[in-house]
């Protein structure tokens, strides 16, 4: 081989310790699919979105899927040349550099956490409510719902240390069952309880256009979540290829099951009762009306569809602080792996402990869980387009340091950072003005990243300049053990 080319193979990979390229297409699909957990998001993001913006819901929806196609078109060519584990934190590293992708990092990690919180007090929330549409009492919920969030973040805690290849498996499994359990039920109701029911009533009304950014940053997390087959490069088969493919299919096949699905949520909420919709369970309220036994199956596919959410983004989440790890720019322990099962162990076992304690402590505040929901929700949206913003905008300067760019790039990169960066902000803007201040808790965490970057830059440059690491090319990935170079 020569000198050159040499250049380009590691001897040893900087995220050594990870079972390497050992998952098919189907777990790197099912870690996105988790992630974006349709069936809960299609349950109860709907009716937080007509709570915050009271607009069109298929318009909101609509919208929120062009955006999130359009970093879909951005991470994609990324995703073809660069086996990251880190996600969006990586790409942004090797395109806009090291301190902007700290900023991208903690965004991400933001991000997976609120919503694997809001995933967590969920599956309380709906398992209650599974218990209560069975006919059992609970006098005071709070702590049922605690003991359920408790067990729920130890089995998760399990299942991921267990391998990546157990987990998707199971997050699978699971979420088809539940979309298919929520399809099969919003279409029966609709047949039998409003069967006169006129669709075109769905696009009647008067648009809330002041509301609407608020709108669809509630409604954009019923997408994000769709990138985190990008943590997964080092562990996918054919990176290159099964990484952008789930990244690219995940936000179309949601999106659409998404319009369908809203339509008819819009249609059966417009004509139930206030208390129904106004509800922490919207659709579960509805459905008991019709039939307890259709209440409890719905409650039992939204809590195991979050159940699912709370693994996929927490296993985003530990792999993009595990490569933070190895780098030096986190805690050297959390970048250890399990000798026996090849995963970010540490990692996982640190963030377990603050995901469950947020929800529960919400709770306990005596704050409601649909406002709960809300908050965290939206949080995590924040997070998620912030580092959307970075890791778009990096693409052109990421292509351009292998010597691919094109105009193309430059337009979609530019386009699709505008147009996130006005949405945020407009939201954000909205937000305070309605005196709800839990976007400051976001920009807080920016503004630490920042400071984090700038004093990292001045006491530790060398660490800070070895921020993006990714699974890099072996010998053994190009040639057989012992055969001719």
């Amino acid at each position: 081989m020569s000198a050159r080319n040499k250049r380009f193979i590691a001897r040893r990979s900087p995220v050594e310790g990870l079972s390497r390229r050992n998952l098919s297409f189907l777990p790197v699909f099912a870690q996105a699919v988790a992630a974006v957990a349709p069936a809960g998001a299609i349950s109860v993001i709907p009716a937080l979105v007509l709570g915050v913006s009271g607009t069109h819901l298929i318009l909101v929806f609509a919208l929120a899927m062009v955006v999130m196609l359009l970093v879909s078109l951005c991470l994609r060519p990324m995703a073809r040349r660069m086996a990251a584990v880190s996600g969006l934190y990586s790409y942004t590293a090797r395109g806009l550099g090291p301190r902007a992708a700290i900023t991208a990092g903690w965004s991400a990690i933001f991000g997976y956490a609120l919503i694997a919180m809001a995933s967590l007090l969920a599956v309380g929330v709906y398992t209650v409510q599974l218990a209560a549409s069975l006919g059992i009492q609970v006098r005071n919920p709070l702590v049922p719902t605690a003991l359920v969030i408790l067990g729920t973040a130890g089995v998760a805690s399990l299942l991921m240390v267990r391998g990546i290849r157990i987990s998707a498996g199971v997050t699978l499994l699971v979420e088809c069952a539940s979309i298919a359990i929520l399809t099969i039920l919003m279409v029966v109701y609709l047949i039998v309880r409003a069967p006169d029911a006129d669709p075109g009533q769905v696009l009647t009304g008067n648009i809330g256009w002041d509301a609407l950014p608020i709108g669809i940053v509630v409604a954009v997390s019923a997408f994000v979540g769709f990138e985190s087959p990008s943590t997964l490069g080092g562990e996918a088969r054919r990176p290159f290829v099964s990484v952008p493919r789930a990244m690219t299919w995940t936000p179309v096949v949601t999106g659409v099951f998404y319009l369908f699905a809203v339509t008819a949520q819009d249609i059966a909420l417009r004509g139930a009762p206030t208390e129904v919709a106004s509800s922490s369970t919207p659709l579960s309220d509805l459905f008991s009306q019709a039939s307890p036994v259709f209440a409890g199956v719905l409650n039992l596919g939204i809590a195991a569809s979050f159940f699912a959410c709370t693994i996929a983004s927490v296993n985003a989440l530990a792999r993009t602080l595990f490569c933070m790890g190895r780098e030096g720019v986190a805690p050297r322990a959390v970048g250890r792996t399990h000798s026996v099962f090849r995963t970010p162990w540490i990692a996982i076992m640190a963030v377990i402990p603050v995901v469950a304690a947020v929800p529960i402590a919400v709770l306990a505040s005596g704050i409601r869980p649909e406002q709960g929901l809300t908050s965290l929700f939206t949080l995590g949206a924040y997070g998620y387009l912030g580092s959307y913003i970075l890791a778009s905008a990096s693409l052109p300067f990421f292509l351009h340091r292998i010597g691919e760019n094109t105009l193309a790039n430059w337009i979609l990169a530019a386009f699709t950072s505008l147009i996130i960066g006005v949405i945020l902000g407009y939201a954000a803007k909205v937000s305070v003005q309605a005196g709800n201040l839990v976007v400051f808790i976001y920009f807080g965490v920016v503004l630490a990243s920042v400071v984090f970057a700038a004093l990292a830059h001045h006491f530790a440059p060398r660490r800070l300049a070895g921020v993006g690491i990714y699974d890099e090319t072996r010998d053994s990935d190009l040639y057989e053990p012992g055969g001719a170079s």
